[in-house]
């Protein structure tokens, strides 16, 4: 009984020993608030339990806390990308194309997606939304593995399987209808419809992600849209629907959903509709050189670039996101996904609107505004660094020199 009451006083000891350990106090330089744009000098962060205790001026520090002097940079909130795609990879070198992505082993798709999560924290993205193509909800699986510490990675949310109209995004093989069920679930009738959206949330999808428009002509309806839109709701889960021309981007916003995503046909009037009903673009405003890299056309460059245009024009409510497939021997996923800033400069966006855009913009998207986005007592501590300034160069944010994630350092300052 001794030794039992012995042991448990010891682990007790330990325990508040480790408490202890969890504080850590940041000393920043210059920290960023996004959402007034403004950057306050020589601010104490105290972290504890992966979250921010206090945030302030002149705070006293608490003893023994392991503290990191970062009084030469600019501190903020990590970044996020809204629209991402962790388990898949084209490999270019190969020349491999999306069939060719179907019939590569689940294990090697999971391999890649544990590098690009690692490399998307790396860079400064501490949370992420993947949006599909991950077969047979790997991508649930990255995010338990994440969560439970087995690996490194931004904070997913994750939809699981694409649910569209028959067909989806690709033209089928006769006979052969199964080729794309691994990533797609292909819904029609308001049953279907139904059990798509419920099939996705036994299997660990925190939002919902459509197509709403087929390759064969055919679209769902605002109708359609309303009901897989009201089917998520019941679980808690919000809609990001894929939309190519302007009648699917009104269809989607008409429906209910939370974001538009690409919405390269988008007119002005459609984007002051999805304004005026807080519905977001998630643009995937890919720059030339990634298109060309990706293999797009000049003409489906274009397009994205004049919406982007007519997006900053009426001030359109925009979260970021990348739709980046890339990951070579000389770039990362998450250097890509950096490489985005360029249109949005080109376009004449100021660095406090696109940063913004990443951070409490894509928060507010995926509702967790009183969460992450900011550098705010009791919101996570996703936090990172750059030596210069983002608000006046957002290129500064190409040189993420510390990530902290939910108060546990996976880069640390050099």
């Amino acid at each position: 009984m001794k030794r039992i009451l012995w042991l448990a006083l010891l682990t007790l000891a330990f325990g508040a020993q480790a408490a202890r350990a969890q504080v850590t106090v940041i000393k920043a330089g210059r920290l960023v608030d996004p959402e007034a744009g403004t950057a306050a000098r020589d601010q104490v962060i105290i972290v504890e339990a992966g979250k921010i205790k206090a945030v302030g001026a002149g705070l006293q520090i608490p003893a023994g806390a392991r503290v990191i002097d970062l009084s030469g940079s600019t501190v903020l909130p990590g970044l996020f990308d809204c629209h991402s795609h962790m388990l898949t990879t084209w490999d270019l070198e190969q020349r491999l194309t999306p069939w060719h992505e179907e019939l590569m082993p689940v294990g090697t798709r999971m391999i890649r997606g544990v590098i690009n999560a690692r490399t998307m924290l790396e860079s400064g993205f501490t949370t992420i939304r993947d949006v599909g193509n991950a077969p047979d909800y790997t991508d649930t699986q990255l995010r338990f593995a994440i969560n439970n510490g087995q690996i490194p990675g931004p904070t997913v949310v994750n939809s699981g399987k694409i649910i569209t109209p028959f067909g989806g995004q690709w033209q089928l093989r006769p006979g052969r209808p199964d080729v794309f069920k691994e990533e797609y679930l292909f819904a029609d009738t308001r049953d279907e419809l139904k059990k798509a959206v419920r099939e996705n949330m036994h299997f660990g999808a925190k939002v919902i992600k459509i197509v709403v428009g087929g390759i064969g002509g055919y679209r769902y309806s605002a109708d359609d849209v309303r009901l897989i839109v009201e089917e998520a709701a019941e679980g808690g889960l919000k809609v990001a629907a894929h939309c190519d021309t302007d009648l699917d981007a009104r269809n989607a916003i008409n429906g209910g959903v939370a974001s538009v995503e690409h919405g390269p046909g988008m007119t002005e009037e459609t984007l002051r509709l999805a304004k005026e009903k807080g519905v977001f673009l998630v643009g995937t405003d890919f720059p030339e050189a990634i298109a060309k890299e990706q293999g797009y056309s000049p003409q489906l460059f274009t397009m994205f670039y004049e919406r982007l245009v007519r997006a900053h024009k009426v001030d359109a409510l925009m979260a970021f996101g990348t739709d980046v497939l890339l990951d070579t021997k000389t770039k990362t996923r998450g250097q890509y996904s950096l490489d985005f800033l360029e249109n949005y400069v080109k376009v004449g966006m100021k660095p406090p609107e696109i940063l913004r855009m990443m951070t409490t913009n894509s928060a507010r998207l995926l509702g967790m505004e009183k969460q992450r986005g900011a550098i705010r007592a009791d919101f996570a501590a996703d936090i990172i660094a750059t030596p210069a300034n983002p608000l006046e160069d957002i290129n500064a944010l190409k040189q993420v020199t510390f990530v902290m994630k939910d108060g546990k350092v996976y880069k640390p300052s050099c």
